[in-house]
């Protein structure tokens, strides 16, 4: 490419006005299965900021949702299970995903490859432990203590969980590959929680299977996860060819931990958007210096979008990334 390229997680959605605009009324699942809505939502940040990726518009539960679990994103809280899995019966619940499941995703990622021309789509799923948690919680949790309990306390059950899940997501992103998408981001937002040895032990073995499950694609695949610093080195091992880093930690210092050999993500920090402009391009060249160290870098913020950024800081930060690294 003759810049760094750039994207940013949760570009689409609800920093958007046109999305929000969009949204107006209809449920959030709902939209994440409508293909027509999923293909629109997608395109507007490339449109706006001139990303260099689309990313596949969707929802982690979004596959639970699929195989007949009873859940719901509720506004200003997250998903939300009813019947939380905490017993070897409730497992029972977590049937194989099928792609006729989830046929709304292959129709909208057809619909998307042929409007997106040569800018790539990135398809995206949750990753088991994060998936896990939700589950086991029965919606989002500060402290995991539920899921920790049955992770301690019941490692057989948790293995299989863990298997169980990574099954399905598995199924998800190749359903997503299939339909077009030209690489894959496994989404780990709360495997921070975890102490390395604890994710080496009970998380690892399934982010593996899902990563090893599409490597014969040939597609890049990214690994994220928040407030991973202590897990850069692990999450590196188990598979990806990216490596997303949140804020936290410098790309110099990242790109030690997790090894040669792979690019890294990130990492703006996203509150700098809401600052003055001079200050957003000097935190941005201190990202792209510090990356600088990385076999390969794509430019991303250290997490999601934040939902009352200004759409426009957005776009010039995106000029001003292309500005400073074109080749």
């Amino acid at each position: 490419m003759p810049h760094t390229p750039v994207w940013f997680m949760r570009q689409a959605g609800r920093s958007l006005p046109e999305y929000l605009k969009l949204r107006e009324g209809i449920p959030m699942l709902e939209s994440c299965m409508r293909p027509d809505l999923v293909t629109e939502i997608t395109l507007q940040p490339v449109r706006r900021h001139k990303v260099d990726a689309a990313i596949y518009f969707s929802d982690i539960v979004v596959p639970l949702k699929a195989i007949g679990l009873d859940l719901d994103i509720k506004p200003g809280v997250g998903p939300v299970v009813e019947q939380p899995i905490r017993s070897r019966e409730d497992l029972q619940r977590l049937r194989p995903l099928d792609p006729d499941d989830v046929k709304y995703v292959t129709e909208a990622i057809g619909m998307l490859t042929g409007e997106l021309g040569e800018t790539p789509l990135i398809g995206f799923a949750g990753a088991p432990f994060t998936l896990a948690s939700y589950l086991v919680e029965g919606g989002p949790s500060r402290n995991h203590e539920r899921t920790k309990a049955l992770m301690y306390g019941e490692p057989e059950l948790w293995a299989e969980l863990l298997d169980r899940l990574a099954d399905i997501t598995s199924a998800f992103l190749k359903v997503q590959i299939e339909a077009g998408a030209s690489a894959v981001q496994l989404f780990d937002s709360w495997v921070g929680a975890l102490a390395p040895e604890d994710y080496r032990r009970h998380v690892m073995p399934a982010s593996v299977k899902v990563f090893r499950s599409v490597a014969d694609y040939g597609v890049p695949r990214i690994h994220f996860g928040v407030g991973t610093g202590e897990l850069l080195g692990l999450m590196g091992e188990a598979g990806a060819d990216v490596v997303g880093v949140d804020w936290r930690v410098p790309l110099d210092e990242a790109a030690r931990r997790v090894g040669p050999g792979r690019a890294l993500q990130g990492n703006l920090d996203p509150a700098v958007l809401f600052a003055p402009r001079e200050a957003i391009e000097k935190k941005t060249r201190e990202v792209l210096y510090s990356a600088g160290a990385a076999p390969g870098h794509i430019f991303n913020l250290g997490h999601g979008v934040l939902p009352t950024t200004d759409p426009d800081a957005l776009t010039r930060l995106v000029d001003f990334v292309h500005t400073e690294t074109a080749r």
